[in-house]
């Protein structure tokens, strides 16, 4: 296994692992009855709401975004035998 495909295992299930993130805390703002769409760089939209709508979706997306490149980073080293090279001791 390359640089190649640590770059599309690594970086694919981040982007996906965002985008799913993205619609759950979508959907749970909508079950708490809270207003269907929010953007928080609009100004028309409360600042408590976009504030909040906004923490809320960055700390799911980087847990997942974490959660999913870590579990790439197990089965990369489970089938090259060892880490991607970018993850290796001295090359952060």
């Amino acid at each position: 296994m390359g640089a190649l495909v640590w770059r599309v295992m690594g970086t694919g299930s981040a982007v996906l692992a965002g985008i799913i993130a993205n619609k759950v805390v979508t959907q749970i703002w909508k079950k708490a009855g809270r207003d269907a769409v929010v953007d928080p760089r609009d100004p028309r939209t409360p600042w408590l709401d976009a504030v909040l709508f906004a923490a809320l979706t960055g700390l799911a997306v980087g847990a997942a975004r974490t959660i999913t490149t870590r579990k790439a980073a197990e089965y990369y080293q489970k089938s090259a035998g060892h880490l991607p090279k970018a993850m290796q001791q001295g090359d952060a």
